[in-house]
This record gives structure tokens, C-alpha cells and sequence, in this order.
């Protein structure tokens, strides 16, 4: 059986993402896989490469067979250097910056008022009304 590491489509029309796969040369694109071994997000920027090295490294010594753009992708990963031989291989992969976490700005004031004030100005009001009504039932029993 020829196995090859090639690439397995997913997502929508025009928004594809891919799952780095090993399968038999023979099944469909999309078809049956024997292992997933990775990911792979071109829209992203910079692109998103996720391969387990471990599996990867296994696959290619038992004579799995990379596709053009999963070999392209082994080598960005520093994958495809480790197994010809170099020591020296490292990833050349580009990471996303982390994002920075939202700070509240101080010398803005909230627009929104907190539950606190809410509740009690309600609980205000409601004795307020309710003291003007004594007022007048004591006002209606005089005449």
C-alpha cells in the first residue's frame, strides 16, 4: 500500500483550513485516513501550522510519502530537515502575537451604573409614594 501525508480539506467556500493526514494513495481527497497529524490555517495571518513532530518524524522513516505543499509545510516546521539528517533543522514558522488584554481606561466615566444603584433607587422611590398616599388617605377621611 503507498501512503502518502497529504492534505485533508475542510470549512466552507471561502474560508478552507486543513488537516495535515496521512492516508492510502488511492482513497479520495477528503476520504478515509489512517492518522491526522496536524493542522493547517492558510486565511490566518501569519498562517497557522500545528504538525506533531513525533508522528510526522514516524510516518516519513516508514516511507510515507509528502505531498508538494505538506512537504513545503515539514520544512517550514523544521520537520523535513530532521528527517534528512540535519541536526541543525529548526522551525522557521511565524507565530501570531499574543492579544493584549483589554485594560479599563480610569479617567473615562462609566456610562453604566452598577446594580447597587439601581436597586435602591427603586427602594426609594417606593416609600416616597407610598408616604404620599398616607398623606392624602388622612386628607379624603376629614371631608
Amino acid at each position: 500500500m503507498a501512503v502518502k501525508i497529504r492534505l485533508k480539506r475542510m470549512g466552507k467556500i471561502r474560508a478552507p483550513f486543513y488537516r495535515i493526514v496521512v492516508a492510502d494513495s488511492k482513497t479520495k481527497r477528503d476520504g478515509r485516513v489512517i492518522e491526522e497529524i496536524g493542522k493547517y490555517h492558510p486565511t490566518e495571518e501569519p498562517s497557522f501550522i500545528e504538525i506533531d513532530s513525533e508522528r510526522a518524524q514516524y510516518w516519513l522513516s516508514v516511507g510515507a510519502q509528502p505531498t508538494e505543499q505538506v512537504a513545503a509545510l515539514l520544512k517550514i516546521t523544521g520537520d523535513w530537515g530532521k528527517f534528512k539528517g540535519d541536526k541543525d533543522a529548526k522551525s522557521t514558522l511565524k507565530v501570531k502575537e499574543p492579544k493584549v488584554p483589554f485594560e479599563i481606561d480610569a479617567s473615562k466615566k462609566s456610562v453604566v451604573k452598577p446594580k447597587a444603584e439601581k436597586k435602591e433607587a427603586p427602594a426609594a422611590e417606593a416609600p416616597a409614594a407610598a408616604d404620599a398616599e398616607a398623606a392624602e388617605a388622612p386628607a379624603a377621611d376629614a371631608e
